[in-house]
């Protein structure tokens, strides 16, 4: 956030600033949505509470959107609308875990995991997830980490994660989930990225693998923000299971009352072939960005690329770009100073190895990655005069 209000004073400023921070898709809400809307406020639609966990439309379409992409039979009673992902975690820590709970975690990870869970007095215990496990948790590190802290009660797991961009694949998720069950541990799945990923010709499941494919138990959390471009509308969902769903009903009552009316009313224009179809237009542009990305990020001599299955982000170590920096927040300020190129520094994901690694999101576009790659190696290429030898 630092650097995005840098971005904005720099632009103010006069100063041409390529923005390669935010995770955020540039295109909008499908058009059905945004007639949708539209066409509520035209005809001038009350927008009063609606029932804590959504409407009955909105909750019936997205289980059938769980059948359109995996074939699964879910109640829409199971189907928890929220204020974005954002207010799907808060509900579904309140409702599985305690304080004084221990919940794990891989590092590096999107920090509002563990900030969450602390605010609610969770320990947090993090999972070292390197290039050697592609940056995701494994059976053997949760049995490390429970001789080494006691019990878990939750695992919170991302596929597609960010800001790796990496992916558990069907065999892994179930030997995740069966570690889970067997240890008596609520798996909390984080899928706001499915639909975003860039399987090859043989994939198996080019959309990402539900949780709920393998483990009915756990709590599936997704989002219209990203698949569908509608950050700012703040809708998202949970997939809860029948003993939780009494239990965030009653919360949700109390922590928002309720999802934004006009947001639940327009999005169910998001389950139409047409917004499928704009969607995934979408997402074979950030595909041919992200191919450009991988073909040309070794120029830049940074290393240990996370494979990026899916997301629009690239994580990666600085290397050789880290002479001369105390850390990767000081490379990120002289880098958007000199140069004009935000990208995030990894301290704000991993505060143990983050100091030497940056994450570079391409929902920019094409053109927007090509001139702030360029950038940065005019940028490498200016200091190498001045390092030492």
């Amino acid at each position: 956030m630092d650097i995005l209000a840098r971005v904005a004073q720099l632009r103010a400023a006069g100063r041409s600033v390529i923005s390669l921070c935010a995770g955020e898709p540039g295109g909008g809400a499908p058009s059905a949505v945004s007639v949708a809307a539209a066409a509520l406020h035209t005809a001038g639609t009350p927008m009063t509470y609606t029932p804590a966990l959504g409407i009955a439309e909105l909750r019936a379409a997205i289980a059938g959107h769980y059948q359109r992409w995996y074939g699964l039979e879910i109640d829409a009673r199971n189907v928890a609308v929220t204020t974005g992902s954002s207010g799907a975690f808060l509900l579904t820590f309140l409702s599985a875990f305690n304080a004084g709970d221990r919940v794990a975690l891989a590092r590096p990870g999107y920090p509002a995991y563990k900030n969450i869970l602390r605010a609610l007095g969770v320990e947090v215990v993090e999972i070292d997830a390197g290039p050697d496990t592609r940056f995701q948790p494994t059976p053997v590190q949760l049995d490390a980490a429970v001789r080494e802290h006691g019990p878990l009660a939750g695992l919170m797991l991302a596929s597609p994660a960010n800001p790796t961009g990496t992916m558990v694949s069907r065999e892994e998720l179930t030997a995740l989930a069966r570690w889970c069950a067997t240890h008596s541990v609520r798996l909390v799945s984080d899928e706001i990225y499915h639909g975003i990923t860039y399987p090859g010709p043989d994939a198996p499941d080019p959309r990402g693998v539900c949780a709920w494919e393998v483990d009915r138990s756990a709590v599936v959390i997704s989002s219209f923000s990203k698949y569908w471009g509608m950050t700012g509308w703040r809708l998202g969902w949970a997939i809860v299971p029948d003993e939780l769903v009494e239990v965030v009903d009653a919360l949700a009552g109390n922590v928002a009352l309720c999802p934004p009316a006009p947001a639940q009313l327009a999005a169910v224009a998001a389950f139409s072939e047409a917004s499928y179809a704009e969607a995934d237009a979408f997402v074979a542009e950030f595909s041919r960005t992200r191919d450009y990305l991988l073909a040309n990020v070794g120029r830049l001599g940074w290393e240990d690329v996370a494979p990026a299955d899916g997301a629009f982000y690239l994580y990666a170590g600085l290397g050789p770009a880290m002479d001369g920096f105390a850390d990767s927040a000081a490379y990120c300020s002289a880098l958007l100073e000199s140069a004009g190129v935000a990208v995030v520094p990894g301290l704000d994901f991993d505060a143990v190895g983050g100091r030497h690694t940056v994450r570079l999101s391409f929902a920019a576009g094409y053109d927007a990655v090509q001139e702030g790659l360029e950038r940065i190696l005019a940028f490498h290429d200016s200091r190498a005069g001045h390092l030492p030898h």
